[in-house]
């Protein structure tokens, strides 16, 4: 099946996976996608249930990148306001794509509700938390456009969002009721599951090796096998290998952590986000955090590179957890792991189609669980007949970054100057 599962909270916890055995020998389909996460779960689900025949071939089990391993936040938007992605995408197609990124968990709770699917999922909300006074206009811009396009959101003062938080560090919030969290690792997997049950082949352990033209279809190989098909559907987001070298280098794998606490006593469960929201705080590197269904505290952030494991790899988190809520000095720490998200330059998903048939769709910038399963519906519309011009996104071209090999050192620069700036934007230091 390829590489374990990493270790996580969710690998524990998650429904069973479904089984995915690898593909051997040669099999025809409509359209083949190359990654097994949200993108392509979300396609394959839809394309199956419309009677199209779909594979996925996926290098380790459904879930195994960034899918089953982030935060859990089912987060409605973008990174920028809907009045921004209007005019960047012209008051038509911008206002269908608004729209759309801001009411994307509705998808994803309806697919769960729908097929039934077991990921102890919440919808308390979505906020938006600053931690400095600075943050807070364009906070209120974006409250203010949501409130105006019949977005459920609510403004949080400095002591409504401290009566939710259980901590005196923020100065306002968006309280945005369309969000909630997921286990994500058990949404993939039952993603899976209902593809599967509609007709979808998912390959486990199937890494695509090779993609070329063959007597009028695509021929993906794998190492036991290959998938012909008229469309062929990249959907490998942060974990792009070099079979598409050019696509890989559009985005940037950021790794983020997360450490998980075990279940809180019953008073500091009360006083942290006690109706299941989920938070994220605003600035220049991202914290996150929610109380999952057993009561436990997840909280992540931006992370050193290489994949890393176990409650104390991440000493930071701890320290961040503990000036945030210093009841919590005695609360032992269970969990810790990080993986990778892919980051473009200006901050949108991206969607290409350099030749017929073949398509590819990455980048959500941390926002994966709402958006990925949206875009994965985008991908299985235009498989089956919509033009460029219904879809949410315009195909663009294929920017690779310029020094994309310097990332890593890029990424570490970054991080260290963000944490920097958002300290000295708070005056609050956890580093």
């Amino acid at each position: 099946m390829g590489t374990t599962l990493p270790a996580s909270l969710y690998a524990d916890t998650a429904r069973p996976a479904v089984p995915t055995p690898p593909l051997a020998g040669e099999t025809r389909v409509q359209t083949v996608l190359i990654g097994g996460g949200f993108t392509a779960l979300s396609a394959a689900l839809h394309l199956a249930e419309a009677g199209h025949a779909v594979a996925v071939l996926e290098a380790h089990e459904p879930g195994w990148g960034a899918s089953g391993r982030n935060g859990g936040q089912v987060n409605p938007g973008l990174k920028t306001l809907p009045s921004e992605v209007e005019r960047h995408f012209g008051p038509e197609r911008g206002a269908r794509l608004a729209e759309a990124a801001w009411t994307a968990p509705d998808l994803v709770f309806d697919l769960i509700a729908r097929h039934g699917i077991d990921c102890a999922a919440a919808r308390g909300g979505t906020v938006r938390a600053a931690t400095a006074d600075s943050q807070i206009p364009a906070l209120r811009q974006l409250a203010e456009e949501c409130a105006a396009r019949g977005g459920d959101v609510a403004w949080l003062d400095e002591a409504e969002i401290a009566a939710r938080t259980g901590t005196a560090h923020y100065r306002a919030a968006l309280l945005d009721r369309r969000g909630g969290q997921v286990n994500p690792l058990g949404l993939a997997r039952g993603l899976a599951e209902a593809a599967i049950a509609h007709g979808a082949a998912i390959y486990g352990g199937s890494r695509a090796l090779s993609v070329r033209r063959e007597g009028g279809r695509w021929r993906v190989g794998t190492r036991h096998g290959a998938v012909l098909a008229d469309r062929v559907v990249f959907a490998t987001n942060g974990y792009a290998d070099r079979l598409w070298n050019r696509l890989r280098r559009t985005v940037v794998p950021v790794t983020s952590a997360i450490i998980a606490s075990a279940p809180l006593p019953p008073e500091a469960r009360a006083r942290i986000l006690a109706s299941r929201e989920v938070l994220y705080e605003l600035g220049e590197i991202t914290t996150y955090y929610r109380i999952d269904d057993a009561g436990r505290l997840l909280i992540g952030g931006r992370s050193t590179l290489g994949e890393r494991d176990g409650p104390d790899a991440f000493p930071f988190l701890r320290r961040q957890a503990l000036a945030l809520w210093p009841f919590l000095r005695d609360v032992p720490w269970t969990h810790g792991w990080n993986g990778h998200v892919a980051v473009t330059m200006d901050h949108y998903p991206h969607w290409h189609e350099p030749m017929p048939g073949i398509i590819a769709c990455l980048g959500y910038n941390g926002r994966g669980v709402a958006m990925a399963t949206v875009l994965g519906r985008e991908v299985a519309r235009r498989a089956l007949g919509a033009s460029t011009e219904d879809i949410l996104l315009p195909p663009g071209p294929i920017r690779p970054i310029p020094f994309h090999d310097a990332w890593p050192l890029g990424v570490t620069a970054k991080v260290l100057q963000g944490r920097v700036v958002d300290a000295l934007a708070r005056r609050v230091f956890f580093f």
